[in-house]
């Protein structure tokens, strides 16, 4: 028993750190490419985390037993945050801090909500990438394939290590700000019942709730920071896809050398695996409706509100610059999200230009012409990364957003004088 036990250790210790050690080995080995799509890296770390609540894991008493106990201590600090924002009514700077901490917490309620009705059709949409990444590729394109896939997959890797750094550290900043802040006896301000976060009062329970506050604050970032990066890596493998059909449609005519037969048959086979991606992208774009319109509702609101506490904060450096790297972090996620959004788009667009470059009006019959004329009309119509009735991610809206933000930090820094 105990040797399972271990076994299951090292198993979940490897799923977490499996996507960088295989972005290491891929790094140091350049005629080599990821065994696996990072969408299937992500969905390993969040088994590993115990909190990708699919039918097989809801299957797994010790899993069940873990969520339930995790998201007991969400809850019970979520309660606490709220209890302890009331204390803050009236002080502007101290209640904005507050309502930044209890909105990120129900952002991270609401994605777990998400995760655990979708957890079975992600799994779906992620097989189906998987089985697209590894098809064999033919032909004069296959060179140009491999290295595509090895050059994304360490691009997306290198953001993921960025973005994962600096969470970290922000992390290990407001755990430890007790310790240098003297105003401060916990990371984050919560009220309990009879004063039991009071370390004068209660010291053995005002432990207790430091080290509760860490580990879940710890654990439930790093686990938004895995959904976020295996929401986004879907698109990313779908915008890769994208990129191989171009490759491939760039070097029809070179593969099928004037074989009609040949050309025809590759010819349905690309359309019917741009149809493919089409629905994928439908597919995603239904799963995570809900989830992006509570992300794009959730940014506004940070983005405003640490904008807005930075200007009534500005005669306290140091609670300023703990409000502009809140804003920074938030600003980065939704460029994350629509940088990423904006590239789907544009590969999406350059399918239609790929099938014109593979078009020879001077070979084949007439069935394969209007074949390729289909292919070109469809291909037209750029595909989305979108949040109904929102507009789509991409920096374009980003801006947007951030404009309608600044419009209403004027209103509210004219309130405030």
């Amino acid at each position: 028993m105990t040797e399972l036990q271990s076994e299951r250790k090292n198993a979940n210790w490897d799923r977490l750190f499996g996507p960088f050690l295989e972005s290491w080995a891929v790094f140091k080995a350049p005629q080599t490419k990821s065994r696996h799509i990072i969408a299937y890296w992500t969905r390993e770390q969040l088994k590993a985390l115990g909190f990708f609540r699919n039918s097989e894991a809801r299957r797994l008493p010790r899993f069940v037993a873990w969520q339930y106990f995790a998201l007991i201590q969400l809850l019970t600090s979520m309660a606490s945050l709220v209890y302890g924002a009331r204390e803050h009514i009236g002080d502007t700077v101290n209640l904005g801090r507050d309502l930044v901490f209890i909105i990120t917490a129900i952002f991270i309620c609401f994605r777990l909500v998400f995760l655990a009705q979708y957890a079975d059709e992600i799994d779906v949409i992620i097989d189906d990438l998987e089985d697209i990444y590894h098809w064999s590729i033919k032909g004069p394109g296959w060179k140009e394939v491999q290295e595509n896939k090895r050059l994304r997959f360490l691009l997306f890797m290198a953001v993921v290590i960025s973005w994962f750094t600096s969470l970290i550290i922000f992390m290990l900043i407001k755990i430890s700000t007790p310790f240098w802040i003297e105003s401060q006896i916990l990371p984050f301000h919560v009220a309990w019942p009879f004063q039991l976060h009071d370390p004068a009062k209660h010291p053995i329970a005002h432990v207790i709730i430091y080290v509760s506050q860490s580990t879940t604050m710890l654990y439930f970032l790093i686990w938004l920071g895995v959904v976020e990066n295996m929401g986004v890596s879907i698109f990313y493998e779908l915008t890769s896809a994208l990129r191989v059909l171009c490759i491939e449609l760039r070097n029809l005519q070179e593969l099928c050398l004037g074989d009609e037969e040949m050309l025809f048959r590759e010819l349905c086979r690309m359309t019917n695996f741009h149809q493919q991606i089409i629905l994928l992208s439908d597919r995603c774009n239904q799963i995570f409706n809900g989830a992006f319109i509570m992300q794009m509702l959730i940014n506004f609101l940070l983005v405003s509100l640490s904008l807005f506490e930075v200007l009534a904060a500005k005669r306290d450096p140091q609670v300023a610059a703990e409000y502009m790297v809140i804003l920074l972090m938030t600003l980065g996620h939704l460029s994350f999200w629509s940088k990423f959004g904006d590239m789907f788009s544009e590969e999406s667009k350059q399918v239609a230009l790929a099938v014109y470059e593979a078009y020879d009006p001077n070979v084949g019959s007439k069935t394969i012409h209007r074949q390729f004329c289909f292919f070109i009309q469809r291909a037209q119509k750029p595909l989305i990364m979108r949040a109904a009735p929102f507009p789509p991610f991409n920096l374009e809206n980003n801006m947007f957003i951030l404009k309608q933000c600044y419009s209403i930090l004027t209103i509210l820094a004219n309130t405030l004088e």
